[in-house]
This record gives structure tokens, sequence and C-alpha cells, in this order.
């Protein structure tokens, strides 16, 4: 990035107003989580500092938290960005509109500044797969980072599939304005463990056994666009944008950050290679911005 950028707001789950900083970092800094509310105490966002997840990905080290990370992940990857410092004042990072819309938007306004070492990926060379009952997700040798996701949720969402393949540069038109969702009947189970107190009509598509309670929807399939959204975010914590082909089928946090782990510790699973420059080109094609009425 060209410059800072500043953000506000509340967190999803926690309800606490933050206000978040995004900063440009040196080469080879990776993506660096500061929390300036505790001293500027420093979480780097890689595998090793997964905290438990369930209904989003945190991060923590040495007891210290840092909450709903994946949406700035997957807008990172998606436009192009290794190496960044985030600065917050609060625990959970703001939720925005639900979806990773805004950030794309903001880099666009600041622009992209290129660096002098040479972007690292990390490529597959084998297939790594987690099963858990009927889910299951998989990351398997090929050119390019393509995801294919199945989900099948109860009406008014049921089955739905997506394919992208982030080489087109269509992140920001295809998935960043997809939104998080949830269902109106769980409001009461998930305020009791602590979760969704930020949620509103403003920042995630609400659901009741009738349809959608706070349409439009940005897309018809934007529930499955939004499980790619946040796997994109979530496997961002292998510390490099991915050289393979990842498929889930009723994947969640929990499983994505799975085959991170699983992944990362396998050492003859991947190789961290650099590009040539027509397979970089390729890989990292000009970013598609979508039409800012999405936004609104």
């Amino acid at each position: 990035m060209r410059g800072p950028i500043a953000f506000s707001g509340i967190g999803l789950h926690s309800g606490a107003p933050v206000r978040l900083r995004l900063l440009p970092a040196p080469p080879g800094a990776g993506i660096l989580f500061r929390r300036t509310d505790l001293d500027n105490f420093e979480i780097p966002a890689i595998g090793r500092n997964v905290a438990k997840v369930s209904y989003a990905t945190s991060l923590m080290r040495q007891g210290v938290l840092i909450s709903t990370t994946e949406h700035l992940l997957s807008a990172l990857i998606g436009y192009g960005i290794d190496n960044l410092i985030v600065e917050l004042d609060n625990l959970e990072l703001p939720i925005l509109d639900g979806s990773a819309l805004p950030y794309i938007e903001a880099f666009q306004s600041v622009g992209l500044q290129m660096q002098r070492r040479r972007r690292e990926y990390l490529r597959i060379r084998k297939t790594v797969e987690v099963h858990d009952s009927s889910k299951f997700i998989g990351v398997y040798p090929g050119d390019g980072y393509s995801v294919s996701y199945a989900i099948d949720f109860p009406p008014p969402i049921g089955k739905q599939s997506f394919q992208l393949d982030l080489n087109t540069g269509a992140y920001a038109s295809e998935l960043a304005a997809a939104r998080t969702f949830g269902f109106r009947e769980d409001e009461e189970m998930l305020r009791n463990m602590g979760l969704i107190r930020g949620a509103s009509d403003e920042n995630a598509i609400i659901l009741t056994r009738q349809g959608v309670q706070n349409g439009p929807l940005r897309f018809p399939d934007e529930f499955v666009r939004h499980k790619v959204l946040d796997l994109i975010g979530d496997l961002a914590l292998a510390g490099r944008r991915i050289q393979g082909h990842v498929v889930a089928e009723r994947a969640g946090h929990a499983m994505h950050t799975a085959l991170v782990s699983r992944l990362l510790q396998d050492r003859s699973a991947w190789e961290l290679v650099h590009l040539a420059a027509e397979e970089e080109s390729a890989a990292m094609p000009p970013v598609m911005i979508p039409p800012t009425a999405l936004s609104a």
C-alpha cells in the first residue's frame, strides 16, 4: 500500500467499538497484527498463532487475543498485499458491512506500492486433506490458486456451490461483496454463548424460515461466496499465497484452519517458490473493482 488506511466500527461477536489502522510494512514483514491498547503487543498472522475457532478465526499469543481476522486477511490475499501492519485498539476487528468490500475499496483508493523483494508462494506438492464425518476440505497441486466450495444449509439457503480462480483477478467483483450471514432462530443461543453481540441488519444477512429478512442479496448465491471469502482469509494463515487447488464441502473456520495446521506440519507437502515473470503476471492480474453501488 502507498499509505495508511483507517476504519472504525464494532466487532461482530464482541459488540465492542474498535479503531483499525492499516500501515505499509517493509518487504518480508508479512501480516502483523498489533494491539495498540496493550502496549503495541504484536501477533503475526501465521498458523501457529491460531486460537480455537468456531464462528470466527482468532489469533492468540501469550494470552493476547485478536478475533475475526478472516475478512481482512481474505481481502489482502485477493488484492495482492503481502506486507502490512494491522493496528487495532480492541480484541476484535470491525465487522464493517459484513464483507471484504470496504477493504478492497480502501486499497483501491490508496494504491499499491511495489516492493523490490520478489513474492514467495507456497506451492502445493502433494495432497493434504481433512475429513470430519460428512465435512471435508483438501488442497491439491495445481497451477495458480483456485477454490471449489459446496455448502448445504437449511432453507432458505439449501445446497450451493461456487468455484473461483483467483488468477482471473475476479476476487473483487465476484467475492469481496459477499456478506456474512446467520439464522434468526439461532440468535438467542449464540448470544447466550457471548457471540454476535454486534450483529445487525447492516452487517449481516439475517435469515428466517420465510426467507431473507434484510434483502436484497448481492448475489443469488451470496452464502457460498461468503464461505469462499472466509476460506481464502483462513488459508492466508499459511503465511504465503497458495499455489494449488482447494476443495471444501460443508467445511468452516475450524476445518479451514485445521488444513493450514496439517499442511504446515508436513514439510514435504509444499515448497516456497518464486515465479517466473510470466507466471507472476498470471498469478496476480489487475484487480477488477466491482460497481460502487454494491457497497451502498
